[in-house]
Formats: structure tokens, C-alpha cells, sequence
């Protein structure tokens, strides 16, 4: 018994072919075959030559599986806007709380985008998401998928824009007719030309920008396209006041620590940035982005209105003046903060009150 703990301690941890692969080896030098051992490596080097690709492609499968089963159908959404018009008409329009559902969305934004677009109609179907991540987790996803919408989808990371590409080649509702997913880095300068030159400018139905940074200059820089709709996300900390972070070009956003040390020592770590394997768990808040005040501003010098946001309280959504103002009023802002996070948010601000922040 004695011997058999030693011998599973020993391989605990291990899969069975690192196992058995070592078991051979040894074996192999202890009774001098080199012949035994070269074939072993021969053998390995091909399964995993062979099998690597094969997995790698069951895997891509598996995740347009996983995000095909949609919580709400194509069918069952029809259906939904042939009652948002009715209700429409008999003068009821439900609130976004009522209305929010999650196919491709982080939270309920398909349900609320369905709910404006079933009462505000499209004019073209097109819409542009900056930073799209993967893509398979958008705003722009379940337009595409379940309505046949054609979008511009960008990213600064390759490997997303990538895994976001073979996504949308897989899925069977957009494969003949795939996004235009590209790999870019967006600021003040390229935004416009990015836009342009896929070929969405003009009016489009539906513009989304959620950059964790720079989400203010970047909106305010857009003049090629004329966009019906806007959600944007904003930092939910400083509720009144119109405020950004500068821009800079290469603007990073950054999670800041849980502990009590001073945060801004770690925005130079690799660690504390996005994208760069900190676990959301050590973090308390997030520097980056503006405030809804400055959005709103921005919003009304660029002819549109606040609507409301999704029920979490970081996405708001914006509809141009000339559009729906008897079914979408202005609403203030508000309205748009969740009360039940707020305190938690408002608390987090302390931390980011040594963070540099712009009026505007």
C-alpha cells in the first residue's frame, strides 16, 4: 500500500500519455534500446502533429455550437416585434428592463436593440462595432446572426479578430455572407478612414463603440457615417459630471487592485492590464473610458439623445434626434445607473480620484 501512494503521488497530475510515455522512456534507457526510444518519440511527435489541428478544429465547432443555442430564437423574436408594434400603437411602450434578453450580448442589449429597431424600422442594416472582441460576444452578434444584418466588426487583437472571422465562416446563418472583421488599432486619425473604407459610410443603422478608453475622442472624431443608433459604455463612478480620460493614442485601460496600496505603481504592469491574464477577481474598478454627463453632452452636440441603458447600468443607448421621439423620449440620466450597484461603484470611485480624468 505503502508503495502504490508513492507511485500515485508520484503521477498525480500527469494524463495518462505523459504517463505512459515516461514509463517507456525509462524503461527504454534502462535496458539500453535506443531503437525503443526513438521510436517512441516518432510515435508521439505524429499523434500530436495529427491530432493538434483536428482538436483545434473540434474546438471552434463546439464554441458556434455553444453560442447557437440562442436564448430567445429568430422565431420567438418575430413574433416579439410584431407585439412591440401593437402595444406601440395602443400607446404602451415597455421600459428596456422589460424587453432585455441575451443571445450575444454581455447582458440584455439584444433584447433592448430588437425592442428599438421592431418600433423604429432599418433604413440599410448595416451597423459598426469598435472592439467587437471576439465577436462572438457583441452587441453587433444577434443583429447579424438572427436578422440578417451586415456589420463592420474591429479589433486591435489579432488573435480575436481571427477566432471572430472563423466564428462567423462556421456559423451557418452568416457563413455565405460573413462580417467584415478586421484587425485595426483605432484612434482619432483612423477611425474615419477604417469606416470608409469598408464601406460603411453614410447612414448606417447602428454604431456601438466599447473600447474600455478612449470611447469619448473617438466618438466625438467620427464623421463619416451618420449612425441612427448609438450604445456606447460609460463609467458608471461619477454620476453628474462630464468627464474623460485624456486622450492618448495608445491608451490602455487598466484594472486597479483590491489592495490598498497606491494602484497607480501597477499601470506599468503586464499583469494589470486587459488582455494580459489578470484575474478579474483581484480587481476592484477599471480606469478608462467617460462618464455618461460627458456622453450625453457629446451626444446632444452631435444631434442625439439619451434613451436609456441596459439594467446593469454601463451601457447607454442613444437615438438621433430626427428619430422616434414619440416612442423614445429623452430620458435624464439618471435613470440610467443601477441602484443596487451604485453604492458599490461609488465606493470603487475613491480609488480612481489620483487617476487623471479631463472636463469637457
Amino acid at each position: 500500500m505503502e508503495e502504490l501512494g508513492r507511485i500515485q503521488s508520484k503521477y498525480k497530475g500527469k494524463s495518462r500519455l505523459s504517463i505512459f510515455d515516461s514509463f517507456w522512456k525509462k524503461l527504454a534507457e534502462r535496458i539500453g534500446v535506443d531503437l525503443i526510444i526513438s521510436k517512441v518519440n516518432q510515435v508521439f511527435n505524429w499523434q500530436q502533429s495529427s491530432l493538434l489541428p483536428r482538436i483545434a478544429h473540434l474546438e471552434q465547432q463546439l464554441k458556434t455550437l455553444n453560442v447557437s443555442n440562442q436564448a430567445v430564437s429568430k422565431g420567438t423574436q418575430i413574433v416579439l416585434a410584431i407585439r412591440y408594434r401593437e402595444l406601440a400603437r395602443e400607446g404602451l411602450v415597455p421600459s428596456f428592463a422589460d424587453v432585455e434578453f441575451r443571445n450575444y450580448s454581455q447582458t440584455g442589449e439584444d433584447g433592448i436593440l430588437h425592442f428599438i429597431f421592431s418600433l423604429i424600422g432599418t433604413h440599410n442594416k448595416m451597423c459598426v462595432e469598435i472592439c467587437a472582441g471576439t465577436g462572438s460576444e457583441c452587441i453587433s452578434a444577434n443583429l447579424i446572426l438572427s436578422h440578417g444584418w451586415y456589420g463592420l466588426l474591429v479589433d486591435g487583437d489579432p488573435e480575436n479578430v481571427e477566432s471572430g472571422q472563423n466564428f462567423y465562416k462556421e456559423h451557418p446563418d452568416s457563413k455565405l455572407i460573413p462580417p467584415c472583421f478586421l484587425h485595426r488599432w483605432v484612434s482619432r486619425e483612423s477611425v474615419n478612414p477604417i469606416i470608409e473604407e469598408a464601406g460603411f459610410g453614410g447612414e448606417i443603422d447602428l454604431l456601438t463603440i466599447d473600447m474600455d478608453g478612449i470611447d469619448y475622442w473617438i466618438w466625438d472624431a467620427i464623421t463619416v457615417t451618420n449612425p441612427r443608433v448609438v450604445v456606447i459604455e460609460f463609467l458608471a463612478h461619477f454620476p453628474g459630471r462630464a468627464i474623460t480620460v485624456p486622450y492618448r493614442e495608445d491608451f490602455v485601460g487598466t484594472w486597479i487592485p483590491y489592495d490598498g496600496d497606491d494602484a497607480k505603481s501597477d499601470l506599468s504592469k503586464d499583469e494589470s492590464r486587459i488582455g494580459h491574464g489578470g484575474k478579474l477577481s483581484r480587481w476592484s474598478t477599471y480606469y478608462g473610458g467617460a462618464s455618461l454627463a460627458a456622453f450625453v453632452k457629446l451626444g446632444k452636440q452631435k444631434g442625439y439623445r439619451l434613451i436609456g441603458a441596459n439594467s446593469t447600468g454601463y451601457n447607454a443607448f442613444f437615438l438621433r434626434n430626427d428619430i422616434g421621439s414619440d416612442l423614445f423620449p429623452e430620458v435624464d440620466e439618471s435613470a440610467c445607473y443601477n441602484k443596487l450597484l451604485q453604492s458599490f461603484i461609488l465606493n470603487d470611485a475613491e480609488k480612481l480620484k489620483h487617476y487623471e480624468f479631463q472636463e469637457v
